[in-house]
């Protein structure tokens, strides 16, 4: 779903985040934004999972690595 609003953007950020996505229009750039953070939270999130462990089946053969990973 889609909508249709009136922000007011910097321009000077809109220019160097399209610089940084290699996305050009502000439509393809605020949208490309929003997926970037969305993706970042979710690295984060995975991240701190294989961390601590919690939600991850390491199973038997690799238990001795994980624990190994996790405490360096």
């Amino acid at each position: 779903m889609a909508r249709r609003t009136t922000i007011e953007v910097d321009d000077a950020l809109v220019r160097e985040a399209a610089r940084i996505l290699g996305t050009t229009g502000l439509k393809d750039t605020v949208n490309s934004a929003l997926k970037s953070v969305i993706r970042a939270q979710h690295r984060r999130r995975l991240a701190e999972r294989l961390r601590t462990g919690e939600g991850v089946d390491f199973g038997a053969e690799t238990a001795t690595a994980a624990r190994t990973w996790r405490s360096g």
